[in-house]
Parts: C-alpha cells; sequence; structure tokens
C-alpha cells in the first residue's frame, strides 16, 4: 500500500502524540485510510462542470491549490516589504485566518462532526481521545497544505527581504494559528453538542458557520480602524476590545522580537499568539469525553413543526401569486430556503454581508470630512446591498438534493414559468426585501424621511435586477442542478451582471441631482419597465 509522506513526517514527532496519551500506530492506521480514501473524491473547493475527468482524479484537493497560490499573492506587500510589523501582519493573519477558518467550516466541519465510522472504530479497542486525534490531524494536513498554498510566495519573498528570523517566526505561527482555528471550532461544537440535538443541533451548527463567516468578513474592518495614519505611517491605536482581535496576537512577537518594542500590550499579545493555541489542545483533549458521548445526538432527528396558517400571510400570497401553482412554488421555494442548509451556507454570510457593506462604504468616505446627513447622498450606498442578488439567483438553480428533481416530471405541470416566478418572488421576500425595509429604516434615521421615494426606487430597481440576474444565469429551473457545477464560468457572470446594477445606480444618481423631479420620473419609469420585464422575462413556454 502506498505511504504519505505526511505520515512519515508525523512519524518524526510520534513521542507528543505518545505523551498526549494517543496511540500513535492506531491514529496513524485510521489517518491511512482517510488519505486514500481522500484521494477517490473530489473535493468541493475544486468545481467542475464535467464530471468526464473525475475517474482519472487524485489529489484533487492538492491539485486545486493553485487558485490560493494565485491568492497569496496579496498578502506580498505586508509579509515583503516594511518593518511596520503590528499592522502589516495585523492584515496579512486577518485574510490567513479567513481563509482558513472558511476552509474549515465548508469543507471539514463534516469530519470533526462524522458520525459514520463509529459502528466499526466503536466495537474495537480505541480510545476516544485516539480517533479524536485522528480527526484533528486529518483536518490539520489538509489545512497545511492550504497554508503553505496560500504563503508560499509571500514568505519566499519575506525571507529575502525580511531575513531568516522574520521567516522562521512566520513558520512557527502559521502552525500556531492552524492548530488554534482546529481546536476553536471543535470547542464550539462541543459546546453546542452539550446543549441541543438532532436536528435542531445541525441547524444551530448552520447558523454558526454563517455567523463566523460574516464576522470574518466584518473583522477586516473593525482590525482596520485599530489603526490611524500618523506622518504618512500607520501608527496602533490599542483599545480594550483589542485584545479579542486575534490577528494582533500573531503580528505582536514580530514588533517585540524584530523592532525591540516592549510596550505592555505588545508583550500581553506576543504572550497569547503561544498560549492560547496551548492553552485550547488542553481543554479539547479534556473535552473529548463528552464530545464523542454527545455526537450520538447527531444521529437523532426531531419532528419537524407544522406551521400554522396565517390569513394575513394568505392574502398577502394571494396578491403575490396569482395562480394558485405559482403559489404552490412559491410555497416550495420558501421551504426550499428555509430548510436547505448547503444553501443557507452559502447565501446567509453573503446576505450578511450586503447589510453589512453599505456602512462600510458610508462610513469610510465619511471619516476625513464632516458629512452634513441632511443633503448628503451618501443614501446610495444602499445600492451595495444589491451585491448578493445575482450570486443568490444563481444559487437558486443548484441543490443538494438535485437528484429529486425528478419530481418535476411527475407533476402535471403545462411549464416551468410559475416555477421559476414563484421561486423569484420567494427569494424577493423572504429573503432580500427583510433586509432591505431593515437597512432602510436605519438609513431613515440617519439621513431623514426625505429619502423615503429614492429607497422606493431602489426597491422596484431590485427587483428588476433580480429579472435581469435570472435572465442573465441562463433561466435555470430552480434546485435542478448540484452545487459543484457553479463553476467559473456562472462565477463570471455573476461579475458582469453588476455593469447593470452599476447603471441603475447611476442613471439614479445622474437623474436626481440634475433634474427637479428626477427621482420620481425614475420611479415611475422603473415601475412600467419592471412590469414590462417580468411579463418577457416569464412568457409561458410548454415543457418538452
Amino acid at each position: 500500500m502506498k505511504d504519505f509522506k505526511t505520515l512519515q513526517l508525523l512519524d518524526k514527532i510520534q513521542f507528543v502524540f505518545v505523551k498526549m496519551g494517543i496511540d500513535y500506530e492506531i491514529m496513524r492506521k485510521i489517518l491511512h485510510i482517510k488519505l486514500t480514501m481522500d484521494e477517490r473524491k473530489v473535493p468541493t473547493i475544486f468545481n467542475q462542470a464535467s464530471n468526464k475527468n473525475n475517474k482519472k482524479q487524485k489529489n484533487g484537493y492538492i491539485k486545486s491549490l493553485w487558485i490560493y497560490v494565485l491568492m497569496g499573492l496579496m498578502l506580498v506587500p505586508f509579509m515583503g516589504f516594511g518593518q511596520n510589523y503590528l499592522f502589516q501582519m495585523s492584515i496579512a493573519y486577518a485574510m490567513i485566518i479567513f481563509i482558513i477558518m472558511t476552509t474549515l467550516i465548508s469543507d471539514f466541519s463534516s469530519v470533526l462532526l462524522d458520525v459514520r465510522d463509529r459502528s466499526i472504530l466503536s466495537t474495537k479497542p480505541i480510545s476516544a481521545k485516539t480517533i479524536n486525534a485522528a480527526k484533528f490531524m486529518h483536518i490539520f494536513i489538509y489545512l497545511t497544505y492550504l497554508t503553505i498554498a496560500f504563503t508560499a510566495i509571500p514568505l519566499m519573498v519575506g525571507l529575502y527581504n525580511q531575513g531568516i528570523v522574520f521567516f522562521i517566526l512566520t513558520v512557527l505561527l502559521l502552525v500556531l494559528i492552524n492548530v488554534f482555528i482546529v481546536v476553536l471550532t471543535a470547542i464550539l461544537y462541543i459546546a453546542i453538542l452539550r446543549f441541543f440535538d438532532g436536528e435542531k443541533l445541525k441547524d444551530i451548527i448552520n447558523y454558526v458557520q454563517i455567523g463566523l463567516s460574516l464576522m470574518m468578513m466584518i473583522g477586516y474592518q473593525v482590525l482596520i480602524r485599530s489603526f490611524e495614519f500618523v506622518n504618512f505611517d500607520m501608527a496602533v491605536v490599542f483599545h480594550w476590545w483589542s485584545i479579542f482581535l486575534i490577528p494582533m496576537w500573531f503580528s505582536a512577537p514580530y514588533e517585540l522580537l524584530l523592532n525591540g518594542n516592549n510596550s505592555l500590550f505588545t508583550v500581553v499579545f506576543s504572550i497569547f499568539a503561544i498560549v492560547m493555541p496551548i492553552i485550547s489542545i488542553w481543554l479539547y483533549l479534556k473535552l473529548v469525553p463528552t464530545f464523542e458521548r454527545n455526537l450520538q445526538k447527531l444521529l437523532n432527528t426531531s419532528k419537524s413543526k407544522k406551521e400554522k396558517n396565517n390569513r394575513l400571510k394568505t392574502l398577502l400570497l394571494t396578491i403575490i401569486c396569482r395562480t394558485h401553482e405559482e403559489r404552490a412554488f412559491y410555497r416550495f421555494a420558501s421551504l426550499m430556503m428555509k430548510q436547505e442548509r448547503e444553501f443557507k451556507l452559502k447565501v446567509y454570510p453573503s446576505l450578511g454581508f450586503s447589510f453589512v457593506i453599505p456602512f462600510i462604504f458610508m462610513f469610510s468616505f465619511s471619516r476625513s470630512e464632516t458629512v452634513d446627513y441632511a443633503v448628503s447622498m451618501g443614501y446610495l450606498n444602499i445600492y451595495f446591498s444589491m451585491l448578493i442578488i445575482p450570486s443568490a439567483v444563481l444559487l437558486l438553480g443548484h441543490s443538494g438534493k438535485y437528484k429529486a428533481a425528478w419530481i418535476y416530471k411527475v407533476f402535471p405541470i403545462i411549464d416551468y414559468t410559475n416555477l421559476k416566478k414563484g421561486t423569484l418572488k420567494a427569494f424577493l421576500i423572504k429573503l432580500y426585501i427583510p433586509l432591505y425595509i431593515f437597512l432602510s429604516i436605519i438609513f431613515c434615521f440617519i439621513y431623514g424621511t426625505r429619502i423615503i421615494p429614492d429607497l422606493l426606487i431602489v426597491l422596484v430597481a431590485s427587483c428588476m435586477f433580480t429579472v435581469i440576474c435570472y435572465i442573465g444565469m441562463g433561466s435555470v429551473i430552480p434546485f435542478t442542478k448540484p452545487y459543484n457545477e457553479v463553476g467559473d464560468a456562472q462565477s463570471w457572470k455573476t461579475v458582469i451582471l453588476l455593469i447593470p446594477l452599476g447603471v441603475l445606480a447611476a442613471l439614479h444618481y445622474f437623474l436626481t441631482t440634475h433634474t427637479t423631479y428626477g427621482a420620481i420620473i425614475y420611479l415611475f419609469m422603473l415601475v412600467l419597465t419592471n412590469f414590462v420585464l417580468w411579463k418577457l422575462a416569464f412568457k409561458r413556454t410548454k415543457t418538452a
């Protein structure tokens, strides 16, 4: 049987596992089997529209890492040049932690929570500590591959420009970061497993994953605001909440060792960078028995609650969807978006970011000058909330249960028009419009009620933009394709579809600033165009 180089490297430090009370030989055998099985499948990160070459595909994860090599080029300015390490390396580690965390969430949470091999391993004299160590190392090996790919070029540039001490320190800290992230995620899941079970547990884990993704997105902005320009250099401004900014922990040792900064915060953060990963490992090992016991809860399922009929909802649905068939598909799409975890994991973080990004742009542009919100047109930043629409419309055509699409052929459906229209309306009513209304209320508090006509314009524009995205994506029948078919070609469509969004925002700005009744005229034009576009996009076409 093929032996793996990663396992040969582990053999060199097997004494570490032995001291922790782990049966290294058993752990190695489990890892060998898992790595062998991994070679026979293509990971989600390596999306392929065609499955023709899947039989020949080996080490798909490794071959997909070229994407991260290209992405890693953005780290070169931060890791390769300059000596303002606290700022530079905080930004660099924020990017690295974001990439590692999101990959762990999307690809490896299932490994941490895997209960499929319990029927085999639990019948053997293998300790829970050994099984969990194998899980941990399985994830850690792949995250190490990812980290090497993402940081290899910046590290080489850093070695050349910053010296050998910088290089060695970075390698050590990257190992600690990977350990800390995996263990932190595991401990978080242990805490959830302690109190919940079955389907409820899976939902909570899904929302935790979504929340982590969103927090990492927003974290960049919080981190950047910890620094201020002083004589064209970035100077750190410590606050009490700076202690919670993990990237700053791992940037502090550079400041301490390479710049000789012995300030209290620098020393404390440097200690945190070393001690916290060690403490997290100790805590994880202590909690392993609890973790194994509570993993059994994943096999339990809870009964779904029936939704009560609401007369107001029924009336509104009758107004929104004119036919019985369209209303049925509206309800079906609503349930799919609500219950399918993979869809929520892919869409909800972006939905949350669409809520945050208008404020990011609004406050970024207003930091250097005093803004008079009574006359400012900064409220047009609300157009950034529409960035979610192209990717969401694209994902509406995909599903983790796409094989069940055969049911469409069983139903006596004359055409798929009502299915497509009902699905788009469900996305707007259930996901986008509630977010937009909440965003609008906040904007009204900031800019005043004078912007209500403009907010109505953006609302109508968002409905029209949804149809434009639907047409641009090729009018795919909802929930009929697997997620691994969301390839590069379709991803490029989401980028190209941002052009009409920019046109809509530019027209709004031009007509509002250059004509007296521009906002009212534009609103009337949009309502008319929206009505015509929905009619043309959903012409009834007979199914094959």
